[in-house]
């Protein structure tokens, strides 16, 4: 199945901007998109919402990852998707330039933390998401069983119109 990540680009900037922001001690910032999603012409599409940023209290320190967020992230992250029965995705930033890819550890704790959403949420896809400051990568799950499928394509839509590549 193809999946189309939508997002206005105010938005995406606006994430990427939070997402560059400082933190006392851990090495990058990770935030939560929530998306409507529909089938249209046989792909999933996943458009933008809104964004939340994890709290600064909510990071928890380990020397082996950038970022590690606790349980509190995850239920607050939760809790904004929840009310409007949205995809939630997990997002963060690789930086540099061309399409981003997961590292080993994204794709192992999301494989971990994604279906959990499913429990709160269910019969919505749900996901994570990387980005570069020119690019996008997303992968999302449409079950808690799922191993998950890479988005065909992630565009920001508005002005200037982006399309990050086909799969």
């Amino acid at each position: 199945m193809k999946i189309h990540v939508k997002i206005a680009w105010e938005l995406l900037a606006s994430i990427r901007a939070d997402l560059q922001r400082r933190h006392a001690f851990a090495h990058e910032r990770v935030g939560f998109l929530k998306a409507g999603a529909c089938m249209a012409e046989g792909a999933l599409l996943l458009f933008a919402i809104a964004y939340q940023p994890v709290a600064d209290d909510d990071y928890e320190r380990d020397p082996l990852v950038g970022a590690r967020i606790g349980g509190s992230a995850m239920r607050k992250g939760l809790q904004f998707a929840y009310q409007s029965r949205s995809a939630l995705l997990h997002v963060h930033a690789h930086g540099g330039r061309g399409r981003p890819e997961f590292s080993g550890i994204d794709l192992r704790s999301g494989a971990e933390f994604v279906p959990g959403f499913f429990h709160a949420i269910p019969r919505m896809p749900h996901g994570m998401i990387v980005l570069s400051n020119d690019s996008a990568t997303a992968k999302v799950w449409l079950d808690e069983s799922d191993h998950g499928t890479y988005a065909s394509s992630f565009t920001a839509v508005g002005a200037p119109l982006v399309k990050f590549g086909e799969r």
